[in-house]
């Protein structure tokens, strides 16, 4: 299942600037480019990082 930068910025109730700004600090996985406007992330993907990102 795919999730747009708007989708994930609800599910972790930030902005969508916030999502950007973690893609690019490497508090989360770089999304998939689906087409030519078009980025999205795999939900399995965000799963499997969520575990690193919460690790002290």
């Amino acid at each position: 299942m795919y999730l747009s930068v708007k989708e994930i910025a609800k599910r972790y109730a930030v902005s969508r600037a916030t999502i950007w700004r973690w893609v690019s600090d490497g508090h989360l996985p770089k999304p998939h480019k689906i087409g030519p406007a078009t980025t999205r992330w795999l939900l399995a993907d965000l799963e499997a990082f969520e575990p690193k990102s919460h690790t002290g």
